[in-house]
């Protein structure tokens, strides 16, 4: 198994590459090319959600193990109501309100876990390792 843990700053954009950078080289053994390109679209998504909508930051992990990757972005936000739904996109040239259905049409699955303090979105992919 192999995985990566990174801690990201509230409204810290500049992490959204730096995460990414980081997923591509733990994928870089990965036969699925074209899922890994996923995996950096899909984890770029919730990074970039979790620095949006929240001013507490993100701890990104990702792991790899029995050709499965998972993803978790969890952020440290008090008092959810309720885990967030995919936005129906609006078609027009918006650029936000797309992540999560992104995540939806796109991961082999995906989900929503409160936590006492927050929540973690997450998605899998399947695929094997070169």
């Amino acid at each position: 198994m192999s995985g990566l843990r990174r801690r990201v700053g509230g409204a810290d954009l500049a992490a959204v590459p730096e995460v990414r950078h980081a997923l591509r080289e733990m994928l870089v053994h990965w036969r699925e090319r074209d899922s890994a390109a996923v995996a950096e679209l899909l984890m770029s998504e919730l990074v970039t959600n979790a620095l949006v909508h929240t001013e507490t930051g993100a701890v990104v992990t990702a792991t790899f193990a029995d050709s499965r990757l998972r993803v978790e972005v969890r952020d440290f936000v008090a008092g959810l109501a309720a885990p967030p739904e995919p936005a129906r996109p609006v078609p027009d040239d918006a650029t936000n309100g797309r992540g999560l259905a992104l995540v939806r049409s796109l991961a082999d699955d995906w989900g929503v876990r409160t936590r006492p303090l927050g929540k973690v979105v997450w998605f899998e992919l399947n695929g094997e390792a070169a």
